[in-house]
């Protein structure tokens, strides 16, 4: 163990500051008994979760001047690493555009403007005697000046005009009919994500009167613009039902064509690439249903593909070989880590053809189907991959088994040893003979290329880079190093670990004779297989330029070493997410790379709950904990079915209604109720008033436990956001900027 004398202690006595600080607001304490299973709790701060209570609103605004008196002094650093995110941000600028039907269409953001505007021009007409030629793929150049229009230029939606008045925006759906006429769009203004659907008439630049309220995202046209297919919600915030709207007509007239009663499903619509077919998915944590119906018969019935089995999980993709059209299923039937296989579309039960067999630990991700190519994605020794496989008009699916001739595999031109990802990007046209993917590393910027697949097997002969994400200033990759570490946790698992810095700046790194420990940001997640893969970060500048080490633990519940990985760190296995976490901490602090009083962790969401439990089971290791949005009262919280999201994440978490094993498990981990009289680290909780994923009462209750036992917590909440914080990238830059000068000072390198 690490002596408590390295952690990061702070004086509370704040009665010598210039000017005094107010002492922290305490929250009342109102006993409120919870009962299961012959247990009971007495939980004092149960009251904080009565959002529209003034006693509730006045805490919180209490708690955010407290925070904000507490940071005040950083506010000269908040605002640099603002003007250095500005300053290697090209803030005038425009996405490539990619062609849908006869447009093409991009995204321009101009310097002053928290919104984007997307934008469409006329595409050449594609030539039926040669569908390939790539004059008619080639995007348009770029343009000199993006903050000026192009010529023949239409805006689709300008977010800055559809935001005014409003303290939050978000864009929740967002789709043009295949003719081109008709804009779909789905807006919230309050961070809850309950969209309202409107149609825009984009000849005249009109809205319709059609508005439709409380939708979920993803709404869609179907290829004729006659109709839209949207979902909506029950009252625990579950997307449960899939409607038909038809354009011009009053919402009483929709009719909803799939509606799922069980509570632990999900559900989603979509189309195909092909345009051949509308497909709804009802779906849990682990197990799958696909409904699908011919396009060209929007009115007609859904039908399902394969019809569920607990534990199974498929997903379709539409493709045709050789005149036959065939689903491309994506399951894990006897097969953990997934495969692929092919049935007819005509008989789904047909015996299967199996194209991408399974391997355990190599990851099936899917596949993407166009006329004339496959893209496959998975995951290999941690890290994404993409193939490609040419397609003729003759090809059988013999020929397509991976790996195997037909395939070719994507690498990404980055010299030196790095941790890449890569990955198609952006390829909505079923007839293009180009595919779009893009590569990243933690120390090069994101990069864009377009790829001629009938020539795949030239290699780099066959790529066009579209565009590298700008970063202004001197930036140069070469200046950076990133590697890979792996770190063994308490049952002998090996856990990987990306560690990203400037060089000359890390001794410990660098291999300097005699280095002193150095400061270190350590992130993690570890939660529903998500992968935290390689990826680039202009805010992240701002830290490896002052000697902060950047840090990830790839722990267990993630999914970047198979689906094993994350059966392992979920339902009664989640401690290893957390034992994991602190391997990979004492793993630093072993190999000399820092110390206790130099680590800061940080971690959102489910990443919350990660940092919560460790600050509780291993506090005297770090020096600060950031947590976003944490999950950390998770046993309150999936106890209460009624709340948002409750009853379709006891795949994740267990059910601890009804399993006494798993309330007394979660019971055993849960932050909240679990903080005891120890050394805490500084702690800084941020969360949004209006998140409907995370409550806003969680971090509330626990900060305010936090104080009880005499650990220096703060909470921000901010009151006109949701889940992902505060929209608008001038305020997001802020509000990243106000973490960062945190966490640089706690590290005590605040300059």
């Amino acid at each position: 163990m690490v002596p408590k004398a390295y952690a990061g202690q702070v004086s509370h006595d704040l009665s010598n500051v210039t000017p005094p600080i107010a002492a922290p607001p305490l929250a009342a304490q109102k006993p409120h008994r919870r009962e299961h299973h012959g247990d009971v709790f007495v939980d004092h701060y149960e009251w904080l979760r009565e959002k529209e209570s003034p006693e509730v609103i006045a805490h919180l605004t209490a708690e955010n001047a407290y925070a904000e008196a507490r940071m005040a002094h950083l506010d000269p650093l908040r605002d640099r690493i603002v003007d250095e995110i500005k300053g290697r941000t090209l803030e005038t600028d425009m996405s490539i555009p990619v062609r849908e039907g006869d447009w093409w269409y991009y995204g321009r953001s101009v310097e002053g403007l928290q919104y984007g505007i997307q934008c469409r021009v006329p595409a050449v007409p594609i030539d039926p005697a040669n569908p390939t030629d790539p004059a008619a793929w080639t995007p348009p150049p770029p343009l000199d000046d993006p903050a000026q229009p192009r010529d023949g230029e239409q805006i689709v939606i300008d977010g800055n005009i559809e935001a005014e008045g409003h303290d939050f925006f978000s864009i929740g759906s967002l789709d043009v009919s295949d003719d081109g006429r008709w804009l779909l769009f789905a807006i919230d203004t309050e961070g809850d994500e309950r969209y309202t659907l409107r149609i825009r008439d984009l000849s005249t630049g009109e809205n319709l009167a059609d508005e439709i309220t409380e939708t979920a995202a993803g709404a869609f046209f179907d290829p004729s613009g006659q109709f839209v297919f949207y979902s909506t919600v029950d009252e625990s915030w579950r997307p449960d039902t899939v409607w038909r709207h038809r354009v011009g007509t009053a919402r009483a007239d929709d009719v909803a064509v799939f509606h799922e009663p069980d509570d632990g499903f999900w559900v989603g619509a979509g189309r195909t690439r092909s345009g051949r077919y509308l497909v709804i998915e009802a779906a849990s944590s682990i197990t799958s249903e696909t409904h699908v119906l011919d396009a060209s018969t929007p009115e007609g019935t859904f039908e399902v593909v394969w019809p569920r089995r607990d534990g199974i999980e498929y997903d379709l993709e539409h493709a045709r070989l050789n005149g036959h059209d065939v689903w491309l299923v994506t399951h894990n039937d006897e097969a953990p880590d997934f495969q692929i296989v092919a049935v007819p579309v005509d008989a789904p039960h047909a015996a299967p053809v199996t194209l991408v067999p399974h391997e355990p630990g190599r990851r099936v991700e899917g596949i993407d189907a166009f006329e004339r190519f496959l893209v496959l994605d998975y995951r290999a020794d941690g890290l994404p991959r993409t193939a490609v496989a040419p397609l003729e008009p003759t090809t059988e699916l013999a020929e397509l088994t991976w790996p195997g001739s037909a395939w070719v595999e994507l690498t990404a031109p980055i010299e030196g040893d790095k941790l890449v990802s890569i990955g198609a990007r952006g390829n909505p046209e079923w007839s293009q003979p180009l595919l779009r993917f893009g590569y990243a590393s933690f120390t090069e910027p994101s990069t864009v290329a377009s790829l001629d697949v009938a020539r795949v097997r030239d290699g780099a002969a066959a790529m066009t880079v579209l565009k590298q994400q700008p970063v202004l200033g001197d930036y140069r990759s070469s200046d950076y190093a990133e590697r890979r570490d792996w770190a063994v946790a308490p049952d002998g698992t090996r856990v990987p670990v990306s560690l990203v810095w400037k060089k000359g700046l890390v001794g410990s790194l660098d291999g300097a004779g005699g280095a002193q420990p150095s400061a270190v940001h350590l992130y993690g997640y570890g939660s529903y297989e998500s992968s935290i893969d390689p990826g680039f970060s202009i805010p992240r500048l701002s830290l490896l330029d002052r000697g902060v080490v950047f840090a990830i633990a790839h722990v267990r519940g993630g999914g970047e070493l198979g689906r094993a990985w994350y059966e392992n760190g979920k339902t009664l296995a989640k401690t290893n997410t957390f034992t994991d976490f602190i391997a990979v901490a004492q793993h630093l602090v072993d190999t000399g790379v820092t110390a206790p009083d130099r680590l800061v962790a940080e971690g959102g969401s489910a990443g919350g709950l990660l940092m919560g439990a460790v600050a509780n089971l291993a506090p005297q290791l770090f020096a600060g904990i950031l947590a976003d949005v944490p999950f950390v009262d998770p046993l309150t919280s999936i106890l209460m079915p009624e709340l948002p999201l409750t009853v379709i994440e006891w795949d994740e978490w267990g059910n601890p209604l009804d399993d006494p094993e798993v309330y007394a498990y979660m019971k055993g981990y849960a932050p909240y109720e679990n903080v005891t009289e120890q050394t805490y680290p500084r702690i800084l909780a941020v969360t949004s008033l209006n998140d409907t994923r995370v409550l806003y009462v969680e971090p509330a209750k626990w900060v305010a436990r936090l104080r009880e036992v005499g650990a220096d917590a703060l909470l921000r909440c901010e009151m006109e956001a949701g889940h992902g914080g505060v929209s608008g990238r001038y305020s997001a830059w802020k509000q990243r900027a106000i973490e960062l000068a945190w966490l640089l000072d706690v590290l005590g390198i605040a300059d």
